[in-house]
C-alpha cells in the first residue's frame, strides 16, 4: 500500500499512561527532537502528585502534551489531534479532549477485565462503539516490545518498561521525526542491556508504523521561520536558573541560593547546583525558614541572594521576608505557584499567590512583585529581579507557576555581551559612614560588607533609626520608615516600561499576567480575525503597576482580567484604581484553553462591550 506524506501547519499530540509508563520521558524526547528539527513548540506536562499512584487507575494517569508548528504559537494547544493511550484509564481520562476525527493509538495489551475494572470502565471502549468518532489504531505494545527486545536477558516487567519507546518510534514515523537524536540520548542515559533494549524498541516502533497498514499517511510539519540565531529547548525552571547564572557575570558577585525541596520549584535548585564554576553556591536547607534566613545572611555578606519555593514555602518564609525588608537587603524570592491552599494540588498549576506575594506579611511590609509570561521569559525575569533588588536594596518577589516551570519552548540564546551590566556599589569609606544613608533617587541605603574596618553597624529586625540604623522606638521615626519603605517600592516604576496594547485600543480589553499570556494572546488574535474589537495587555509588574496602566484601562469600555484564581488581580486593580474590572477566573489546576477565552470575548461582544 502506497502512503502519502501530508504537509500540515501544526499538530497537537498527547502521550498518556501510568506514572510508571515513562510518559514525561517520552514527551520530552519527542519535544527535544522536534525542537532540533526547527519547529516552534509549546508543551504541557501534567502528572499526579503521588510518586506512584495505583497502576491502571484514573488517579495515576500521567500526560504530556506538545503542540508543534511551522508558524509562531503561544500555547500547547486546546485539544490533541493525536492521543497515545497506554491503558484504559489513560484513554478514559483524556478521550474527551481529543478532536473529533482525531487519532487515538491504543495499547490493546492493557484492556483486560482487570484493567477495565481499575479504570472504572463498565464496558470495553474498544468494543462498545464509544470511539466511533475517532481514528482508532490498536497496537499490542507490550507483545511487540517484548519481541523487539528478546535475547537481551530482560524479564517480563523489564521488557514492558520499554514500550514507551516503541510508542515513541511510531509517532516519530507518523510525524517524520528523526530517531537519531533519541538514539544518541539513549546511549548516554542507559546502561547495558537497557540502552540496547530501548534502542531496539524505538526502531521497532518506527518500522512497525512503516510496514503495517494502520496509517494511511504520515505527516510533515515544516520548520518554523524563526529569527536567525542559535536555539535550544528550555523549561521555565531551567530559564530561571540560567538567568541567575547570568547575573553572577553581570554583577561580578557570587550568587547564593538557599532552598528547601518543594514541588514544582525543586528543579531551580537542581539546575543551579550544576553551575558551581560560575561562582554559585547552592544550599539545601533543613526547612523553608532556614533557607531564606541563610539567603539573607548571604546578602548581608555581599552576595546576590536567591531563595526559591512554592506557595506553602512562601507562607513559612513570611517573617524572614519581613527581616529582609526592614534590613533593606537585596533578596530574590521565587514563588513557583501551585494549587492550594495547604498541600492542595502540588503538581497542578495556579496563580493564587498574588495576595500573599503583595500582602502576606505582618506590618507595613511592601515588596516589589513581577511575573514571568513564558518559559523562556523566566530568564529575563531573573535578571530583571536581581537588577531591581540590587538597585533599590530590597526584596523582590518573582512569580511563575507550574505551567511555566515544567512547560518548554524554543529559546534563542541571548548575546550576553549585549545585556546591560548590573552595577553593585558597596560602601567603603568610613568617613561619616551611616548604614542607612540613602541614594536620593532610589532611597537605597548603603550596602556595607561586614568586617569592613570603620563600617560597623547594627543589623536585625528591630525598627531602625533613619540614617544611623540604630534601634529606634520613636513613633515619628517608625512612621517615616514605613512610608519610606513603601515609597521605595513605588519608585521602581521609573524602571518599568509602560504597558503596550496589542490589538484594538478601545472596546474590550483582556488583561492577563503570568502564564495566561499565551492563551489570551492567541484568543485575541483569533477574535480580531473574526472582526471582533478587542485588545490585550499583559502585565509583567504587579507591584508597582506600570505608570500608564490606569489610563489604558479607562480608555476601554470593559476590562476583563484573566487569571487562574478567583479574581485576586481583579480585586487589587479595583481597589487601586476604583475601576469596575470584570474577572474571568479558572481554578481547576489546568491552564486556560483558548476556547475559554474566546467564549468570554464572544459573550462580551454580543453584549456590546
Amino acid at each position: 500500500m502506497e502512503r502519502s506524506v501530508e504537509t500540515v501547519d501544526n499538530v497537537v499530540i498527547r502521550f498518556a499512561g501510568d506514572s510508571g509508563d515513562g510518559m514525561q520521558l517520552t514527551g520530552t524526547q519527542f519535544t527535544n527532537t522536534t525542537a532540533i528539527q526547527g519547529n516552534d513548540l509549546a508543551t504541557f506536562p501534567d502528572f499526579p502528585a503521588e510518586i506512584r499512584a495505583p497502576a491502571g487507575t484514573l488517579a495515576g494517569v500521567s500526560g504530556f502534551q506538545i503542540h508543534f508548528s511551522s508558524s509562531d504559537i503561544h500555547t500547547p494547544g486546546d485539544a490533541p489531534s493525536v492521543l497515545v493511550a497506554m491503558n484504559p484509564a489513560a484513554l478514559k481520562a483524556n478521550i474527551a479532549d481529543l478532536k473529533a476525527g482525531g487519532m487515538v493509538i491504543v495499547n490493546t495489551d492493557k484492556f483486560g477485565d482487570r484493567d477495565l475494572e481499575k479504570a472504572e470502565c463498565e464496558t470495553n471502549p474498544l468494543e462498545d462503539g464509544s470511539l466511533s468518532a475517532y481514528q482508532v489504531v490498536p497496537v499490542q505494545l507490550g507483545k511487540l516490545t517484548k519481541g523487539a527486545v528478546s535475547g537481551l536477558g530482560l524479564g517480563a516487567k523489564q521488557s514492558d518498561r520499554c514500550k514507551n519507546f516503541f510508542a515513541l518510534g511510531m509517532t516519530y514515523w507518523l510525524f517524520n521525526r528523526d530517531t537519531a537524536i533519541t538514539k544518541s540520548w539513549i546511549q548516554t542515559k542507559f546502561k547495558a542491556p537497557f540502552d540496547e533494549a530501548n534502542r531496539r524498541a524505538l526502531e521497532a516502533g518506527y518500522s512497525y508504523a512503516d510496514t503495517v497498514e494502520l496509517f494511511h499517511s504520515s505527516y510533515e510539519v515544516p520548520p518554523a521561520k524563526l529569527e536567525p540565531g542559535t536555539y535550544r529547548n528550555i523549561t521555565g525552571n531551567e530559564a530561571l536558573a540560567l538567568g541567575f547564572v547570568a547575573t553572577t557575570h553581570l554583577t561580578g558577585q557570587p550568587l547564593f541560593q538557599g532552598a528547601y525541596p518543594i514541588t514544582p520549584a525543586s528543579d531551580v535548585l537542581h539546575h543551579l547546583s550544576k553551575y558551581k564554576d560560575h561562582n554559585i553556591i547552592t544550599f539545601q536547607a533543613e526547612d523553608e525558614i532556614a533557607a531564606i534566613s541563610a539567603a539573607i545572611g548571604a546578602s548581608w555578606a555581599g552576595a546576590i541572594a536567591v531563595t526559591s519555593t512554592s506557595g506553602p514555602g512562601v507562607a513559612l518564609k513570611g517573617e524572614a521576608l519581613g527581616l529582609a525588608t526592614i534590613t533593606e537587603l537585596p533578596l530574590i524570592l521565587v514563588d513557583i505557584q501551585r494549587g492550594g491552599p495547604s498541600t492542595g494540588l502540588p503538581t497542578k498549576t495556579e496563580q493564587s499567590d498574588i495576595f500573599i506575594a503583595m500582602y502576606g506579611r505582618h506590618g507595613e511590609n511592601p515588596n516589589a512583585v513581577l511575573a514571568a509570561a513564558t518559559p523562556s521569559d523566566c530568564f529575563e525575569v531573573a535578571i530583571e529581579a536581581v537588577r531591581i533588588a540590587v538597585k533599590y536594596r530590597m526584596p523582590v518577589v518573582v512569580l511563575t507557576d507550574g505551567y511555566l516551570a515544567n512547560g518548554a519552548e524554543p529559546w534563542k540564546l541571548p548575546d550576553l555581551d549585549a545585556i546591560e551590566p548590573i552595577p553593585v556599589d558597596f560602601a567603603t569609606d568610613p568617613d561619616g559612614f551611616q548604614a542607612y544613608a540613602r541614594d536620593p533617587d532610589t532611597l537605597a541605603r548603603n550596602w556595607a560588607i561586614p568586617g569592613t574596618p570603620g563600617l560597623e553597624h547594627r543589623i536585625g529586625g528591630l525598627e531602625k533609626e533613619e540614617g544611623t540604623g540604630n534601634v529606634s522606638y520613636d513613633p515619628a521615626n517608625h512612621e517615616y520608615m514605613c512610608r519610606m519603605r513603601a515609597d521605595k517600592v513605588k519608585r521602581v516604576v521609573a524602571d518599568i516600561d509602560d504597558v503596550v496594547v496589542h490589538g484594538d485600543t478601545s472596546g474590550l480589553l483582556l488583561l492577563s499576567w503570568g502564564g495566561t499570556y499565551g492563551a489570551v494572546r492567541t484568543a485575541v488574535d483569533q477574535a480580531r480575525v473574526q472582526g471582533l474589537k478587542v485588545g490585550h495587555v499583559h502585565l509583567r509588574w504587579l507591584n508597582p503597576f506600570p505608570a500608564n496602566l490606569e489610563s489604558v484601562i479607562r480608555s476601554f469600555d470593559t476590562t476583563v482580567v484573566c487569571e487562574l484564581n478567583l479574581g485576586q488581580l481583579a480585586t487589587v486593580l479595583r481597589s487601586t484604581y476604583l475601576v469596575d474590572v470584570q474577572s474571568l477566573a479558572k481554578i481547576q489546576g489546568q491552564p486556560f484553553k483558548i476556547s475559554e477565552i474566546m467564549a468570554r470575548i464572544q459573550t462580551a461582544s454580543a453584549q456590546g462591550n
